[in-house]
């Protein structure tokens, strides 16, 4: 046995440290959402969490943990119901409101509606799970809260808010940031973005399938109705889309991940210039032609034209 090796008994005689063992959960990543209910009087209760987990399918349930100390374990404990809103990679700043303590009126200034038994939904989260009260359990210094699932929906489809070793995941939300004080400059997200996407579309060449073709030409004939001004926010969501699909006709994972980061980044930077410019600035008619060239070469597994097309896009894109 080598002089570093502890014997069982040797092991039992470390003492447990309480700031280790949270560090060591803490290498877990968890999502964030905010559980919602209403007090004795009726108003709107809330707070954030990162213990929710899945359960059961049959029935279906779910589970999340409150600490005991928690001002709000009464009326927790007291509700019959509760919902799971599963917050976005960009709602960090609601649920930091939903942390504080020192914010008493939590859902003033907050979007929400109301759900399953009149209970609060916070508005554009990823996800809500709106149940009612299958079970609790003491466990420690913790009370477990068992929901079951009565009724769910798939909000809108965004990455979420994940939360690691005590802080947000910083990938997302660091690139979001840097978009959004004009950090990134538009040459390093040019260069960046050819190169990506000329990696992609050679794959795409190779690997594509007719349905993936298809896919594009729906997303380019679904843009080319979005003129309007009102239509701006969705013709933005809907080009990032197009390149989306394109990774995803790559049918390559590791390059399509690669993909994912930088259209994220590139979404940011959009809503960052959309806030401070006019909706005719942002639509960018010279550039629909070339989506539509960069069809075509993929349908003919044509690289080379492809290529050309997407540097192309990729100049006109930079120097709009």
């Amino acid at each position: 046995m080598s002089s570093t090796t502890m014997t069982t008994p040797e092991r039992e005689a470390v003492a447990f440290d309480p700031k280790e063992f949270r560090r060591a959960l803490g290498s877990f990543p968890t999502g964030v959402a905010i559980i919602t209910t209403r007090d004795g009087e009726g108003a709107p209760s809330g707070l954030t969490c990162n213990s929710f987990s899945s359960v059961s399918l049959e029935p279906p349930l779910v589970l999340w943990s409150l600490r005991k100390a928690s001002k709000s374990i009464d009326t927790f404990r007291a509700a019959q119901s509760f919902v799971i809103n599963v917050l976005a990679e960009d709602q960090d700043e609601l649920s930091s409101r939903f942390a504080t303590s020192s914010i008493i009126q939590k859902f003033e200034g907050v979007a929400w509606s109301t759900g399953y038994r009149d209970m609060p939904l916070i508005d554009d989260c990823v996800a809500r799970f709106e149940c009612s009260v299958f079970a609790q359990h003491d466990a420690g210094d913790h009370v477990v809260f068992i929901g079951k699932v009565e009724k769910f929906e798939v909000v809108r489809e965004e990455d979420p808010l994940v939360f690691y070793k005590g802080a947000y995941m910083m990938l997302q939300q660091s690139m979001r940031e840097l978009a959004s004080k004009g950090r990134i400059s538009h040459q390093a997200l040019a260069d960046s973005r050819r190169m990506v996407y000329v990696a992609l579309l050679r794959l795409a060449c190779e690997n594509a399938q007719p349905a993936d073709f298809d896919a594009i030409e729906a997303n380019l004939r679904q843009m080319d109705a979005q003129i309007m001004a009102r239509d701006m926010p969705g013709r933005m969501k809907s080009a990032i889309r197009f390149f989306e699909l394109i990774s995803a006709a790559a049918h390559n994972e590791v390059m399509s991940l690669v993909a994912r980061s930088l259209n994220t980044l590139l979404l940011h930077t959009v809503k960052a210039q959309a806030a401070t410019r006019a909706a005719q600035d942002v639509y960018v008619p010279a550039l629909d032609p070339i989506r539509w060239e960069i069809l075509s070469a993929l349908r003919a597994r044509d690289e080379a034209a492809a290529v050309a097309a997407v540097a192309q896009y990729v100049q006109r894109a930079t120097l709009h």
